[in-house]
C-alpha cells in the first residue's frame, strides 16, 4: 500500500487489459449478430493500440492513478469519464489524419464498452477492497480520521506508526485511515501513505463511507469557535473522539513524550465555545499558603473543588464543614489517600443554621480565611419549602458571616449565583438576600473583607442538567428539558472554584466578582450534542421531552444587576460589579421578621416578607 508507483501500475495494467478486452469483445458481439458487422483484424490492432495510448495518456493527464483504490469518489469516476472521452476523440482524430478507415458507429460502441469497464472496475475494486481490507485488519483496531494535516497530525500519524512495532503501546490498535483539513490547498495530499480526502463539514459522510471507528482532533492552535464546530461534525457521528489540547496546554517533559497521549475524550464542556479560563496560580498562592482555611459545604460539588484546590497551594489547615457526612467522608478519604499526613486536615459534620456550634468551631479553629459553600441550590425544590431555603441560606450565611467578623477572620468568600440577579424563584431570591448581608458586613466591617463571587451553571455540579442528562440516555428515557429555547451561561466545576480563589485573594471587601462566561448556550443543544457523545441521534434514538418551565425559572438568566455595573480587574475575564449601599437598619428589621416567619414555618409569609427584603424579586414571572 505505501508503494505508490507499484498501485498506479496495477491500476493502468488493469485499464490497458479492459481497453484491449473491450476492443476484441466488442467485434467479437458483431461478428456473431452482424447488426453492423465486426472490424477486420488488420484494422482493430490499429484502434487498439491508438485508443490504448490516448485513452492512458489522457487518464495519466487527469490524475487518474494518482488516487488510492480506498478514495475514488464521484468525482475521481467523472474524471475519468472525461479522460476517456477526450482519449477516444483524440484517438479517432490522430486515426482520421493516419488514413485509416474508421466508423463512426463502431468507435461509439467500442467508447461506451471500454468507458464503463474501466468505470466499473474501479467501483467494484474500491468495494472488494474495503472488505478485504476490513476483514484482514483485526476487530482490535480502531479505523481512525485525524482532523487536522498540519504540525500535530503529522506527529500524531508517526507516533502511531512508531506504536506498531511496540505491542504494549496503546496506541498499537489505531489504524490511521484518512485525514480531513479546512485548507483546501492540502486536498488528495498524501502524507505516509494517508490522504486528506475532505474537509471538516465532510466528517460524518467520510466516517460513515469509511467505517470510521475513532476521530482524533488534532488542530492545538484552532480559535475557540473554529473548535467548536469541529466538534459538532464529530458529534454528528458515532465515533469515539479525542481531541490534543489547545498549545498552551499541551506538555513535553519525561512524562509527557508524545502527543497522542495527551489527546483526552471529548468533554461537555469542550461544546461550550470558548478556551477554559485561565487564573492567577501565583497570587492565589499567597493568598493561601500557610492560611487556615475553613469551607462550609466543603463535601458538596463546589465545595469539594474548592478543598481539592485549596490543598494544592500548601494551607496552614483546612476545615470542611458539611451537614452531609457521606460527601464529607468522600472528600476526605480523597485528599487522605492523595496528602496522606502532610496535609492538616478537620472534617466536622455541622449545620451553618446552627449558631452555637458554628461558634464552637470558630473559637477552637480560629480560621483566617472562609469559603462559604454551603447553601440549597435546587430551585423547583426550595420553591415548595421556601422557609428551609431562608434558614439555610439566609441565616446560614448570617451566622458564617457573624462569626467571621467576631473572630477576626481575614476574608470571607461568599459563593454566590447568577440567579441572584432578579430572582424569580426563591433559591435565586435568598442568595440575593446572603448578597446583600454580605454587602452589608463589608461596609461596616473594620477587619474582615466580605466578598462575594457570582457565576451561572456549573457543569457537573449536584443540581447541574448534566449529570440529569447522562442518566435518562443511559437509562433509555427521554432527555427532558423545560423549554426549547432556554439558554444558561456555563462554567466547569475547577473554572468556579478558581474564580473563587482568584476573587478572594484580589478582595478588597465588598465586590461581586463576576465571570465573563461567554455566550450562553442552548440547553437544547447541549442535550442534543450529549446524545450525539453517546453515538446516538437526537429524537430518533433518544427522545427529547419539553415539559415547560418549572416554578420560578427563567428563560434567560443574568450576572449583572441595571445598578451594579462593571469594572474591569486584572484578570480579563473576571469583572467586579459596583457595590450597591444597603441600609444596615433596614436589612435588619427585615431579617428580623424573616427569621420569625421561616421559624413558624408559614411558606406563604415567607415569601410575603422575601419579596419586602428583596425588591427586585419577581415571584409572579411564571
Amino acid at each position: 500500500m505505501k508503494n505508490f508507483n507499484y498501485r498506479k501500475l496495477v491500476l493502468m495494467l488493469a485499464d490497458i487489459f479492459i481497453i484491449v478486452v473491450s476492443a476484441i469483445l466488442l467485434n467479437f458481439i458483431l461478428s456473431v449478430t452482424k447488426v453492423i458487422g465486426p472490424e477486420s483484424n488488420r484494422y482493430l490492432l490499429s484502434y487498439i493500440v491508438i485508443y490504448l495510448v490516448t485513452c492512458v495518456m489522457m487518464m495519466l493527464a487527469f490524475g487518474s492513478y494518482s488516487r488510492m483504490w480506498r478514495y475514488f469518489n464521484v468525482n475521481d469516476y467523472i474524471l475519468t469519464i472525461l479522460a476517456m472521452t477526450l482519449g477516444f476523440a483524440t484517438g479517432y482524430a490522430i486515426l482520421k489524419i493516419l488514413g485509416v478507415p474508421t466508423r463512426l458507429v463502431f468507435t461509439g460502441l467500442y467508447y461506451i464498452c471500454a468507458t464503463l469497464g474501466v468505470v466499473l472496475f474501479r467501483f467494484f475494486f474500491k468495494q472488494t477492497f474495503l472488505v478485504i481490507a476490513k476483514a484482514t485488519v483485526s476487530e482490535n483496531y480502531d479505523r481512525t480520521l485525524i482532523v487536522g494535516a498540519g504540525q500535530a497530525g503529522r506527529m500524531i500519524l508517526k507516533e502511531i506508526e512508531n506504536a506498531r512495532f511496540d505491542p504494549n503501546n496503546p496506541s498499537s490498535n489505531i489504524l490511521p485511515i484518512c485525514f480531513v483539513d479546512d485548507d483546501q490547498t492540502k486536498l488528495h495530499n498524501v502524507i505516509k501513505g494517508v490522504e486528506i480526502i475532505g474537509v471538516t463539514a465532510d466528517i460524518p459522510k467520510i466516517c460513515k463511507e469509511q467505517g470510521i471507528d475513532s476521530i482524533i482532533v488534532a488542530v492545538p492552535s484552532c480559535e475557540e469557535e473554529e473548535k467548536r464546530k469541529i466538534l459538532e461534525y464529530c458529534s454528528a457521528t458515532d465515533c469515539k473522539i479525542k481531541i490534543v489540547p489547545y498549545l498552551g496546554e499541551l506538555l513535553f517533559d519525561e512524562k509527557h513524550t508524545q502527543l497522542i497521549t495527551q489527546a483526552q475524550e471529548i468533554k461537555i464542556e469542550d461544546l461550550l465555545g470558548r478556551k477554559p479560563i485561565q487564573f492567577n496560580s501565583k497570587q492565589i498562592q499567597k493568598f493561601i499558603k500557610d492560611k487556615v482555611c475553613m469551607v462550609t459545604g466543603g463535601g458538596g460539588s463546589i465545595g469539594s473543588e474548592l478543598v481539592r484546590q485549596i490543598a494544592k497551594y500548601e494551607p496552614k489547615q483546612i476545615i470542611i464543614v458539611d451537614i452531609y457526612e457521606n460527601n464529607a467522608y468522600d472528600i476526605q478519604q480523597e485528599l487522605l489517600l492523595t496528602y496522606g499526613s502532610e496535609l492538616n486536615l478537620v472534617t466536622l459534620i455541622s449545620s451553618v443554621r446552627d449558631y452555637d456550634k458554628m461558634d464552637k468551631i470558630f473559637n477552637e479553629f480560629r480560621p483566617q480565611i472562609v469559603f462559604h459553600a454551603a447553601a440549597h441550590k435546587h430551585v423547583p425544590l426550595m420553591e415548595t419549602v421556601p422557609e428551609e431555603a431562608v434558614k439555610n441560606n439566609v441565616f446560614g450565611t448570617l451566622n458564617v458571616a457573624t462569626l467571621s467578623e467576631k473572630y477576626g477572620v481575614d476574608k470571607f468568600v461568599m459563593i454566590s449565583t447568577d440567579k441572584a440577579v432578579n430572582p424569580t424563584n426563591v433559591m435565586g431570591a435568598t442568595k440575593r438576600a446572603c448578597e446583600m448581608i454580605i454587602q452589608n458586613k463589608a461596609q461596616n466591617s473594620s477587619h474582615t473583607e466580605f466578598v462575594t463571587t457570582r457565576f451561572g451553571n456549573v457543569l457537573g455540579s449536584n443540581g447541574s442538567v448534566i449529570p440529569l442528562f447522562r442518566r435518562q440516555i443511559e437509562s433509555g428515557s427521554p432527555v427532558t428539558v423545560t423549554h426549547p429555547d432556554i439558554i444558561r451561561y456555563f462554567m466547569t466545576i475547577p473554572e468556579a472554584v478558581s474564580l473563587v480563589l482568584e476573587a478572594g485573594a484580589m478582595a478588597k471587601g465588598g465586590e461581586i466578582f463576576v465571570l465573563d462566561m461567554g455566550a450562553p448556550v442552548k440547553i437544547t443543544t447541549l442535550a442534543e450534542n450529549l446524545i450525539r457523545m453517546y453515538g446516538k441521534v437526537p429524537y430518533k434514538d433518544v427522545e427529547i421531552k419539553f415539559t415547560g418551565l418549572r416554578p420560578g425559572e427563567k428563560l434567560f438568566e443574568e450576572l449583572l444587576m441595571d445598578e451594579e455595573g462593571l469594572k474591569s480587574t486584572a484578570n480579563k475575564k473576571i469583572f467586579i460589579g459596583n457595590q450597591i449601599q444597603v441600609n444596615t437598619d433596614e436589612l435588619n428589621g427585615s431579617l428580623g421578621k424573616l427569621k420569625d416567619a421561616a421559624e413558624e414555618n408559614d411558606s406563604d409569609k415567607t415569601v410575603e416578607v422575601l419579596c419586602e427584603l428583596v425588591p427586585t424579586f419577581n415571584h409572579n414571572t411564571n
